[in-house]
């Protein structure tokens, strides 16, 4: 096992492995032993090194992500928002620890026709349990810093706690994740008047929550499997395209922060896209309901430690009355340190 491991390191070169010395040791050509391999074995092998990002070892992580996402407007002639796509840039620096702990801080910067706009930053601790061949898990906590006064909406719930489970022994890798987030009544107070109208725009009514916190729930299932294809251009590249199909269900009272899901080499992949539809429909009633079922084409070309990932998602929207179909392409580019 060890041995195959070494060789996968040297086809993917996906990073460098440490030595006792923690220094990164070199890379090198492939031997012709390589022809000799199980290949399914292989890549069962190296799907499982590029999800777990050769655990254990300590790593930092530099990605920018790129694409359009809708945003709620108030607009002076209306009580009801209205809809504009924007172009975002979501940067993000994280550091990940070989016991499975990890730290990260984004950003999400819109370009509103005059400048960009940093308009939301979130810091995110998380653990992952990638030791087992046959599964991964792992739980995160999220916590949301937005500006005030936007013109645009953003969801008052301030903390996000995610966690997911990935189950890798078949050919369809299936995943189930619960996402739970919570605020202030401050923070609701600040965005009651979106709230409402966003309400307005699907029910025709509303009705006024009085309570001390704020909070949403979302369950998610999704299914994937990955193709690989290693030396495309040299020795030291490959290439991967997963389809994924990701249904989400959970109640839709204030909605989630959530922009466009990049599809970096963390092990948490594939949340849904909420705000990724022209027509929003919140909800005052703590109803268990269907929000979206997407379908995700992702592809990834890395060379060494940089990578560069494109994709494409359809996304279809439960509860809004009329345009439920959407799509999106991200860019998420990145390297590993």
């Amino acid at each position: 096992m060890a041995g195959k491991i070494r060789l996968i390191l040297l086809v993917a070169l996906f990073v460098a492995t440490t030595s006792s010395a923690q220094q990164p040791s070199k890379q090198h050509d492939i031997d012709t032993s390589f022809a000799d391999l199980d290949y399914d074995e292989l890549f069962n092998e190296l799907d499982l090194l590029l999800d777990s990002l050769t655990a254990p070892r300590s790593f930092a992580l530099f990605n920018i992500a790129a694409g359009n996402n809708y945003f709620n407007y108030q607009t002076k002639g209306s009580y009801l928002l209205e809809a504009s796509k924007k172009l975002t840039f979501s940067p993000t620096l994280s550091y990940f620890f070989k016991n499975g702990l990890g730290i990260s801080a984004n950003t999400i910067v819109v370009n509103d026709g005059q400048k960009l706009n940093p308009y939301q930053f979130s810091v995110t601790g998380s653990y992952d349990y990638i030791r087992n061949a046959k599964f991964i898990t792992g739980v995160s906590l999220t916590h949301f810093f937005t500006k005030d006064s936007l013109p645009f909406y953003t969801s008052p719930l301030k903390n996000d706690l995610y966690t997911y489970f990935t189950y890798r022994g078949f050919w369809l890798k299936p995943s189930v994740a619960a996402s739970y987030g919570w605020g202030s009544r401050n923070a609701y107070e600040e965005r009651r008047e979106y709230i409402t109208s966003l309400r307005l725009n699907s029910r025709g009514y509303t009705r006024i929550n009085t309570r001390e916190s704020v909070n949403d729930f979302n369950l998610i299932a999704s299914i994937r499997h990955d193709f690989y294809w290693l030396n495309i251009l040299s020795k030291r590249d490959y290439a991967r395209l997963t389809p994924q199909i990701v249904f989400t269900s959970g109640t839709q009272k204030f909605g989630f922060n959530q922009t466009s899901s990049t599809y970096t080499t963390v092990p948490r992949t594939g949340a849904n896209i909420l705000y990724n539809t022209e027509k929003i429909a919140l909800d005052d009633q703590l109803v268990f309901q269907p929000l979206s079922l997407s379908t995700y084409l992702k592809a990834e070309y890395s060379r060494g430690k940089f990578f560069f990932q494109p994709q494409l998602i359809f996304d279809y929207y439960f509860p809004a009355t009329e345009k439920n179909l959407t799509t999106a392409f991200v860019i998420n580019a990145g390297v590993i340190f």
